[in-house]
């Protein structure tokens, strides 16, 4: 066996180099150390968003091959370990609320135009999951997957447990949906908490940019479990 140590395996000295304060030698450690904290999280976030696609790319893939019951399994595992990671993002934005207003104030002209809104990766989740308007590319999955069944996305809420595997994943789908939901309601309040009604660095028109962007995904999915209530309460009345 190849010799080889934790730090080489994470290449732990390249990854510990990224952090690149641009107040260094410019400003007080205090404020360093701020931006250091919020370039941090950053980077942080950049690789959970990158583990989040990729386990959704792959439900995507495994949903579309048609892999019965293993594949429901596979799926449910992995948009559980999704919503695990919206936690996660969630918590990191509420961390970032113990970034002091006056030194966020001093570095945030040197971020220049760089805006959370470029994030490519952030993109490319929000083609994954969708919105309340558009479908994304995990719901057509799902929506093939259940037709494939014989079935529809009504008839699989109406059935519940009883509907198995595609039950199960269309909760999580909707454990994905609610904490992407959380994820975005968190960075608009620590926003709003830094910025007020200042413009976005990117240019945009900053918290009402980023309240046009809160929404609910898989609406049809919602629909159909509301439609529900009135059916239980003529069958309990029965």
């Amino acid at each position: 066996m190849t010799d080889l140590t934790y730090s080489e395996y994470l290449q732990v000295d390249t990854l510990l180099s990224l952090q690149q304060p641009r107040s260094s030698g410019t400003a007080d450690r205090a404020v360093v150390l701020a931006e250091h904290f919020f370039i941090v999280a950053h980077q942080s976030c950049e690789l959970w968003l990158k583990q989040l696609a990729a386990d959704l790319e792959a439900v995507v893939d495994t949903l579309a091959s048609g892999s019965g019951a293993a594949g429901l399994e596979l799926s449910v595992e992995l948009l559980r370990r999704a919503g695990d990671l919206l936690r996660v993002l969630h918590e990191q934005v509420l961390v970032l609320e113990r970034l002091p207003l006056r030194h966020f104030v001093e570095f945030r002209p040197l971020l220049g135009t760089a805006s959370g809104a470029q994030s490519e990766q952030f993109g490319v989740l929000a083609r994954l999951i969708g919105n309340d308007r558009r479908d994304g590319a995990l719901y057509e999955a799902f929506v093939a997957a259940v037709a494939r069944s014989g079935l529809s996305v009504a008839h699989v809420c109406r059935l519940g447990p009883e509907a198995g595997g595609l039950h199960r994943v269309a909760e999580a789908l909707l454990d994905v949906g609610d904490g992407l939901l959380r994820w975005k309601v968190a960075h608009l309040g620590l926003m709003s908490r830094m910025v007020g009604g200042e413009q976005g660095t990117g240019g945009s028109s900053g918290i009402d940019y980023l309240l046009r962007r809160i929404t609910l995904p898989f609406p049809e999915l919602r629909y159909h479990r509301g439609e529900l209530h009135p059916s239980e309460l003529a069958r309990s009345a029965g």
